[in-house]
C-alpha cells in the first residue's frame, strides 16, 4: 500500500469537512439575514405611518368641521331666537351664516378628501401585512427545514471530525505538516488521484515511472505539475 493512501482518506475527510463547514455558514445567514423579509417589514412599517398620518388629519379635519357646525349653530340661534332685532345686526348676522355655511363646505371637502386618502392608506397597510404574513408563513416553513438540516450537518461534522482524528493519528507529523501546507496552497485539495493515467487535480499526463512509484512507494510522491500529492490504486 502506498504511503499517500492515509493522505488520500484524510483529502477526502478535510474535502467533507469543508462542504458541511459551507453548508452550515450559508443556513446560518440565511436564517439571520432574510432580505426579502427585511423589505417586507420596512413596507408595513412604512405604510402605517402612512396610515397613522392620514388618520390623525381625517381627526383634525373632523374636529374643524364640527366646531364650524357649532359657530353655525351658535349664529343661527342668535339670528333666529328673536334676541337681536336690530335689522343691521340682523343682516350682519345673516352675513356670517351665509360665510360660516360656506367655509363648512370647504372643510367638508377637506374632510372627505382626508377620509378616502386614510382609506387608501389602510388598504395599503393592510395589503403590506398581509404580504408580510405571507412571507412569515412561507419562511416559517422554510426555517423549520433549514433548522432541521442544521442540526443533521452538525451531527455529520462532529462524525467527521471523529473520523479526521482517527485518520490523523496514523500519518507522521512531518508528513500532515506538508499535507496542511499543500491544501493551504492549493485551494484545499492536497491530494491527487491518479485518473486516465494523469493528475486528478490538474490533468497534467503522468508517466508510467511516476504512476508505478506512486502506487507502491512508501515515500510521498508529488505531481511534476501542480506538486500535489499522488494516489494511485
Amino acid at each position: 500500500m502506498s504511503a499517500s493512501f492515509g493522505l488520500f482518506r484524510l483529502q477526502q475527510i478535510d474535502s467533507q469537512i469543508a462542504q458541511v463547514e459551507t453548508r452550515l455558514a450559508k443556513i446560518q445567514k440565511t436564517l439571520e439575514d432574510n432580505a426579502e423579509l427585511q423589505a417586507a417589514l420596512e413596507q408595513v412599517k412604512s405604510a402605517e405611518e402612512e396610515q397613522r398620518a392620514s388618520e390623525r388629519a381625517q381627526r383634525k379635519s373632523e374636529d374643524e368641521a364640527q366646531s364650524q357646525q357649532i359657530k353655525i349653530q351658535q349664529a343661527e340661534s342668535s339670528l333666529y331666537g328673536g334676541v337681536v332685532r336690530n335689522p343691521k345686526e340682523l343682516q350682519d348676522l345673516q352675513a356670517d351664516v351665509a360665510s360660516l355655511k360656506k367655509h363648512l363646505t370647504v372643510l367638508e371637502e377637506h374632510e372627505l378628501e382626508d377620509m378616502l386618502r386614510t382609506e387608501a392608506a389602510q388598504s395599503v397597510a393592510k395589503e403590506a401585512q398581509s404580504k408580510l404574513s405571507q412571507i412569515q408563513a412561507r419562511l416559517g416553513g422554510e426555517h423549520r427545514q433549514l433548522f432541521e438540516e442544521k442540526e443533521s450537518l452538525v451531527n455529520e461534522l462532529e462524525r467527521l471530525q471523529s473520523e479526521r482524528q482517527a485518520a490523523v493519528s496514523a500519518i507522521a507529523a512531518d508528513v500532515l505538516k506538508a499535507y496542511d501546507e499543500l491544501r493551504q496552497q492549493r485551494r484545499g485539495v492536497a491530494v491527487a488521484e491518479v485518473s486516465d493515467n494523469a493528475c486528478g487535480a490538474c490533468g497534467t499526463t503522468l508517466t508510467a515511472a511516476i504512476q508505478q512509484t506512486a502506487r507502491h512507494a512508501a515515500d510521498i510522491v508529488h505531481c511534476p505539475a501542480c506538486g500535489r500529492i499522488l494516489y494511485a490504486v
